[in-house]
Order: C-alpha cells, then structure tokens, then sequence
C-alpha cells in the first residue's frame, strides 16, 4: 500500500510538457533557416572580401548570420515542463522556475487580432509566468493545449488557495472534457472566451473579470 502511494506521488510529479507548439514541430524548418542563414553569411563574407581584408569579411559574415542562428538556437531551447505545482522553463540562458503555489495573481489574458490567444498570467510581487492555452483564427482553426498539460494545470490551480485559480482550473476541466469527446468550437470555453475579445489587431490583451471567468465553466 505504502508502495502504491509513493508511486502514485512520483506520477503526479513526473515532468509534463506545457507547451502549445512544442519546438520539434518547427524542427525541420528551423534547419532549413539555419543553414539558410549559414550560407547568406559565407556570400556575405566571400563578396566582402573582394573589397576587404578576410577579417573583416569574416566579421562582416559573421554580423549577418550569427543573429539568425542564435535566434534559431533560441526558439529550439524554448520549453515548458509541469511538475506537480512548478514550472519549469528554459530559454536561451539557463533555466527559471515558477511555483503556481505561491501565486498572488491568476487571470486569463486574451490577446486580440486575426490570429487570437488566451494565457494564463501567473504572478507574484516580483514575478510573472506565462503559460499559453490556445490560438484561434478567424477561420476557425487553431491549436489547444494537449489534454495531459491541461489536467496537470488544472490540478495544480486547484490546489491553490486563491479563488480565481479555483476558478481558472473548472475553466480548464470543462475545456479537457470538450477536447476529449471533440465538441464543436463553440462549446469549448476557451474559444468562447476569445471570441469575446475586440477583434482590432495591437489592442492590449484584456484579462477577463472574475464573472467572464465563471461564465466560461
């Protein structure tokens, strides 16, 4: 028995990916771009140094290529694990967690324009996370956030003691429960929630109010 709760705690642990578009999927063309970028560079380089000194060509390739690159290198470290209440992410350099349990702000965000987003914004007083849920077009397509990062998400709001992540997490269960039987948009509260967004490309996002929110679930 004892066995069976420590395994069952090691589970609810284990790391679970969070991210909307998961990096391997634009693997093949961050490739190409990277290489793409490579050659620009050795043009770059080989063109300067009909004019120039192979230093400074090589300085001058280097200047056209390294950006691209480093960018490149960026967006493939960019990543997102759940485990249990920590968040954990990577960028470029290093790594910086977030412990939803000591969050002093949850809110939904919604970014307007043709392609729509909502985020959950967690906070502190001295710092804030990001955790992309959705995007929209207004054609009707999208992406949604898989159905395990959603239940790790939603138990880790529920263990909070803040009401609007109660709240945030029965928004994320009946989300989970539309994904899993494939409802129609319209009865997905995420997309519920964007549509009720300006449509006007730059406005600032708009964080839905605790009554949006609990009309949503």
């Amino acid at each position: 028995m004892e066995r069976d709760i420590v395994d069952g705690q090691s589970a609810a642990n284990q790391p679970v990916g969070i991210d909307l578009v998961a990096p391997e999927v634009f693997a093949p063309m961050l490739r190409r771009l990277a290489l793409a970028a490579f050659g620009v560079g050795v043009g770059a380089t080989l063109l300067a140094a009909v004019w120039l000194s192979w230093p400074v060509a090589i300085l001058i390739g280097l200047a056209v290529a390294v950006p691209t690159i480093a960018y490149v290198f960026a967006f493939a470290r960019r990543r997102m694990w759940l485990s249990g209440t920590v968040i954990r992410a990577h960028r470029l350099l290093g790594e910086r967690t977030f412990d939803i349990a000591t969050a002093t702000g949850v809110q939904l965000l919604v970014y307007p324009g043709r392609l729509r987003r909502i985020v959950l914004k967690l906070s502190t007083d001295t710092d804030t996370q990001l955790v992309p849920l959705a995007m929209y077009t207004d054609a009707g397509s999208g992406r949604e956030l898989h159905l395990l990062g959603l239940r790790k998400l939603a138990d880790a709001l529920a263990a909070s003691e803040l009401v609007a992540a109660i709240a945030i997490s029965e928004v994320l269960v009946q989300q989970l429960r539309a994904e899993a039987r494939d409802a129609a948009l319209g009865e997905r509260p995420l997309y519920r929630a964007v549509q009720s967004a300006p449509t006007t490309p730059g406005v600032a996002p708009v964080a839905l109010t605790d009554s949006e929110v609990a009309a949503l679930s």
